[in-house]
């Protein structure tokens, strides 16, 4: 058995309107071990440490994007950073892991930093939207009403459009059922 790491994020303002959102993936092992015959390993050493950051606006557009590959089980895999930079001008929402595919999808990019980029963007939900929405109650703004659900909403156990937390946060929302998408 190895200690895995999936994934630690880290979120903070690096400018008045740009995110800056970090990622990192480490996976170890409890024994030494040798990758596919390849690379020899001690117990404990990284078989995968991995880094994303994006820089994001409060658009959840992606202005900067890179990556890096400290440790890699293939010398071969390091390249896999590399197009990140297409992901530069995409929008963090909807269709979120279709433009990770474009832009970095099967043998061009690395399934562990996709798999990192997929759950990046929910750290960009809690922290963009969370922050203005801290910054309205300080300055004593009320709180806005939304008129469409948040992306969260209808999404897991405690976001219920039937549920308690609904009633609580958001009540207009209570028994909202999705729009069928349109053919």
């Amino acid at each position: 058995m190895g200690r895995h790491y999936p994934h630690k994020w880290l979120s903070f303002r690096s400018a008045p309107t740009l995110w800056d959102l970090e990622a990192e993936l480490v996976d170890t092992k409890a024994y030494s071990t040798t990758t596919n015959g390849d690379r020899s390993r001690a117990a404990g050493e990284p078989v995968h440490r991995m880094y994303i950051r994006l820089t994001i606006d409060d658009s959840l557009i992606v202005r900067a994007a890179v990556a890096a590959m400290s440790n890699t089980p293939f010398d071969e895999c390091t390249p896999a950073a590399g197009p990140f930079g297409g992901l530069v001008g995409s929008t963090i929402g909807p269709g979120w892991r279709k433009q990770i595919d474009a832009a970095m999808g099967g043998v061009r990019g690395c399934t562990h930093l996709r798999e990192l980029l997929g759950v990046m963007a929910t750290v960009a939900f809690q922290t963009v939207p969370g922050y203005r929405r801290h910054q309205r109650l300080l300055r004593g703004d009320a709180p806005l009403v939304a008129n469409e659900p948040d992306h969260q909403m209808g999404k897991c156990l405690s976001w219920d459009f039937d549920g308690p937390v609904i009633a609580r946060i958001a009540p207009q929302f209570i028994g909202y059922r999705p729009k069928a998408p349109s053919r």
